[in-house]
């Protein structure tokens, strides 16, 4: 929905670039309260792709407090101390079901002819978006 352009973590990363946003099996039922969420939530599936054009390092939960408009995180710091900023949020039309794994990880797309793993993700994201036109 490109409401949030900060992930908080506790781990950094150097990766930069585009990357598929994987929602995961557990729904945070709380959380989805919290904001207001009130809707059936995809789970277990490539929902979309955003970028992450860096990494800010917060320093104490007031500066992570500060950014709450950016990361909509719960009111305590939870120790989390790493900012993944991100932009350019495009959600697919139909999710892709895939396994999900702790942190960043190469997703067992669809079985493809194609190596390139950012061709191939816009490839899937065009071609499940045209294929399903008016059946939803």
């Amino acid at each position: 929905m490109g409401k949030k352009t900060i992930e908080l973590r506790k781990w950094n990363t150097g990766y930069r670039g585009e990357f598929l946003v994987h929602a995961p099996i557990k729904v945070m039922t709380d959380e989805c309260k919290r904001l207001g969420i009130s809707e059936k939530m995809i789970t277990g599936a490539i929902i979309g792709k955003a970028e992450l054009y860096g990494v800010k390092k917060y320093e104490s939960g007031i500066d992570v407090k500060a950014d709450k408009m950016f990361h909509l995180s719960a009111k305590e710091f939870r120790g989390k101390t790493f900012g993944f900023l991100l932009r350019n949020p495009k959600q697919f039309r139909i999710p892709i079901p895939v396994k999900g794994k702790l942190g960043f990880f190469d997703a067992d797309l669809p079985k493809s002819k194609i190596k390139n793993r950012d061709l191939l993700a816009d490839i899937i994201d065009e071609e499940f978006r045209y294929q399903w036109i008016g059946h939803h």
